[in-house]
């Protein structure tokens, strides 16, 4: 399978999911809920018929408890994505796992202790032996880029449809930083890969 994630860190983290056996590509969503953002995914996602993954910061369930109830009723998962979105290689462990604890302490009870997946994709060996003992960690092999603010928006596009494929799992965000390449790229690739043949599904 081509992928934009490169074949080093699938070997050195076999555990962890990168990709699914499946026949559907598997849209992600990180750092949410944001209001207007994750809104403006939520009505394109209703009006398309498809179901998401979000990867929820704690603290950001905890600021719109509404709009993270929205994703629970509108039949979405919902993963853990930490509480203040921290990188595990950069804090204590004892610190990451408490925090999220946190982060799941405001989940609904149908996405505790489910999916995980480590911000910015930072992990250390030890952090994983841990996790895996609750949660699937999901990966992804496709990262569309739409953070970048050097990435023009049809190089994110381009990019994002060149490598998905059945069983992908694809990372888009729905924070403030990606809203304007977030809008110019996610309509028109669910359009294209429609227009493959491929259908969408929540983790």
């Amino acid at each position: 399978m081509k992928h934009n994630y490169g074949t080093v860190f699938p070997q050195l983290f076999p555990s962890l999911t990168w990709c699914k056996k499946s026949e559907a590509v598997h849209l992600t969503f990180d750092d949410g809920p944001i209001p207007e953002v994750t809104e403006w995914v939520l009505d394109l996602l209703s009006k398309e018929g498809i179901k998401a993954t979000f990867f929820c910061v704690g603290d950001n369930i905890r600021k719109y408890p509404d709009l993270y109830q929205r994703l629970i009723d509108e039949g979405h998962s919902t993963g853990n994505h930490t509480f203040n979105h921290l990188n595990g290689r950069k804090v204590s462990s004892e610190e990451y796992f408490e925090n999220i604890e946190k982060s799941e302490s405001y989940m609904c009870d149908r996405d505790r202790s489910r999916l995980f997946r480590p911000p910015y994709g930072k992990l250390r060996y030890s952090q994983i032996r841990k996790l895996k003992k609750k949660y699937e960690v999901i990966m992804w092999d496709v990262l569309s880029g739409d953070f970048s603010q050097t990435l023009a928006p049809e190089d994110c596009l381009r990019a994002a449809l060149r490598y998905t494929k059945k069983g992908s799992i694809v990372v888009f965000h729905d924070n403030v930083k990606s809203f304007d390449t977030l809008q110019y790229v996610l309509p028109k690739y669910i359009k294209a890969i429609k227009e493959k043949g491929l259908t969408f599904s929540a983790l």
